[in-house]
């Protein structure tokens, strides 16, 4: 459906997410891979979704130059947002430790912002949903890290895996969005770009 109003443009993922290449192709989306390294450092002064804006938009930088008039571009960028801090990826088992003992039981909100940019035009959105945790014990924890190595998940962990089927006591907002893209303002910023590129 989506698909053949945008069989005059390319749509050019740049990520490298199993997850977000597969909710592109769930969408019915013909789309490319493309991958340029990118120095994740945002201003101090940054909060909330602001971070994962500027990120998501950091990521299209590299591309700029080289987009042809009918190519969209899509970045984006997940955080997870707790005590006005934004949690990134754990760089080791201790790390993710503490990050999950900082979310359990209680309520934080993962962000993810989604980039368009064409060679004429731009456009960021973002979602934010809230997801709260019960009380995890320091063996479930342990387990999880042991078992599912979250180091590559803003937040230390996958709503996906185990620690979500046995964690999750509540979500408000979109499910997708906090496994990595908010499927619905994909949908429907492409849906509104094709009326005006």
């Amino acid at each position: 459906m989506l698909n053949e109003k945008l069989k005059h443009h390319n749509i050019i993922l740049a990520s490298g997410s199993p997850r977000r290449q597969q909710f592109f192709k769930d969408l019915g989306l013909d789309f490319e891979i493309r991958l340029k390294p990118v120095h994740e450092e945002y201003p101090p002064r940054l909060t909330h979704f602001e971070i994962s804006d500027y990120l998501a938009q950091l990521k299209a930088l590299p591309f700029k130059k080289e987009l042809k008039p009918n190519d969209i571009l899509i970045t984006s960028d997940t955080i997870v947002w707790l005590k006005k801090k934004a949690l990134g990826k754990p760089r080791d088992a201790k790390e993710a430790f503490e990050i999950i003992k900082s979310l359990s039981n209680a309520t934080h909100e993962v962000i993810t912002s989604v980039c368009f940019t064409t060679p004429t035009y731009e456009k960021t959105v973002n979602a934010v949903t809230k997801v709260t945790f019960k009380d995890f014990s320091d063996d479930e924890i342990n387990y999880y890290i042991r078992t599912c190595k979250p180091y590559d998940k803003a937040g230390a962990y996958g709503i996906q895996e185990w620690i979500g089927h046995i964690g999750v006591t509540k979500i408000e907002g979109s499910y997708f969005n906090v496994m990595g893209l908010p499927t619905h303002l994909v949908y429907e910023t492409l849906n509104d770009m094709v009326k005006i590129i």
